[in-house]
């Protein structure tokens, strides 16, 4: 078993120089895929991407495990990187695999250039949370070589375009989802486009996530405001109040009034970019999208137990993690099959009932039967759905 996960993640060529551009075997097994159900009319007009990290509990092989951002909170753990590529629908197209001191902002530029090599993509759009996004990396999608559509997240704190720019919630703004009226409805939101330096932003404002956000740092700086009345000392250490509190003189910390008015303008919005011709509420729709993405990192950490990583091999660790991806590959189809025939399960709900499938050899006057034991709940519509035929109750 681990040598078929070494061989699944065995490099086969070095495209370039760039080590985010290797080629390993499983990539072509995920081409294969694609292609395999794809025809004349099969494009990916829009992708989503995100990235997530994966610690080791070993030495995590020989380069591809390396310390960097945590993303589960485990600095003290060498890591690596998994990006997740998904079409329009939310089905997986591949993976991707660095080390773990690769950041975010450098990964998307070889996936988009992956893509188009790889699947023979002319044209599509790059939907990306703000984590991906740079004046380097925005030029280089627009430019000659990729002519890329995309739409990306802004770090809109960190982005001197909006430091001084009024985000005041207006008439202007357009109405795409209403208030909920029970908690089953989707979140309201509000859209309103910006034309700022020849650049294309959308602006997006949910009114429930503006009083979480009043409410949280209400919350945060009354209790900054106690602390310091028992002196600087308890504040040491403390990150939870950073972003409300400035160094005076002789080193002791003050309420930053200041800050909480700059952040006050921010609660419950979030800025888009993009150079796509898309109405500001699809762009809006589109990158709502993204939770698809981190629906996969959930699955590959919770329900697929993708952890823990032992593997003393980079190539063991690569298979590894992509024998996950097509258990995730196998699933996603299996839910798609279920919907056809209007049926809608969960995960541990099906494994359950699939488990407790059993056939039972029976042995009486020399003669063999078979019995199998009753489906339970799922069981029967899940086989249905994969084109599994039922056995019988009895046979010889």
């Amino acid at each position: 078993m681990y040598r078929s996960m070494a061989w699944l993640g065995g490099r086969i060529i070095q495209i370039g120089s760039d080590p985010l551009t290797e080629r390993f075997r499983k990539d072509r097994i995920e081409e294969d895929l694609f292609l395999g159900k794809s025809d004349l009319f099969s494009t990916l007009e829009v992708v989503f991407f995100d990235t997530t990290s994966l610690y080791f509990e070993g030495e995590g092989g020989q380069e591809i495990g390396q310390y960097g951002h945590s993303k589960d909170s485990r600095p003290d753990l060498k890591q690596m990187v998994v990006g997740a590529i998904l079409d329009g629908s939310g089905k997986p197209i591949c993976c991707e695999l660095w080390p773990g001191n690769v950041t975010d902002v450098t990964t998307l530029l070889p996936v988009v250039q992956r893509l188009k090599s790889r699947f023979g993509i002319s044209s599509l759009c790059v939907v990306a949370d703000r984590g991906m996004i740079s004046r380097d990396t925005i030029e280089k999608l627009e430019g000659s070589d990729l002519k890329m559509q995309y739409i990306l997240g802004v770090r809109m704190r960190k982005d001197a375009t909006f430091r001084d720019e009024s985000l005041k919630i207006d008439g202007s703004f357009i109405e795409v989802t209403p208030p909920r009226r029970s908690s089953k409805d989707p979140s309201p939101l509000r859209v309103r486009e910006r034309i700022l330096d020849g650049k294309r932003y959308v602006i997006c404002y949910n009114e429930e996530q503006a009083r979480k956000d009043k409410t949280d740092r209400v919350a945060i700086v009354e209790s900054l405001r106690e602390k310091l009345k028992d002196g600087d000392k308890s504040l040491v250490g403390n990150n939870g109040y950073w972003k409300y509190r400035k160094t005076m003189e002789a080193d002791h910390f003050v309420v930053d009034d200041e800050e909480i008015v700059n952040e006050e303008k921010f609660d419950g919005i979030w800025i888009l970019r993009t150079n796509t011709e898309l109405p500001a509420a699809d762009v809006a729709r589109q990158y709502k999208q993204l939770w698809m993405v981190e629906d996969v990192f959930r699955s590959v950490k919770t329900v697929l137990e993708t952890r823990p990583i032992y593997h003393k091999v980079d190539e063991t660790i690569r298979g590894h993690v992509f024998c996950s991806f097509l258990v995730l590959m196998l699933l996603k189809e299996l839910e798609s099959q279920l919907e056809v025939h209007n049926h809608r399960f969960e995960w541990n709900d099906i494994k359950r009932d699939l488990i407790a499938l059993q056939d039972i050899e029976l042995e009486l006057d020399e003669e063999t039967d078979h019995l199998r034991t009753d489906l339970r709940g799922s069981a029967g519509e899940v086989l249905k759905a994969a084109g599994v035929a039922i056995p019988l109750s009895i046979r010889a």
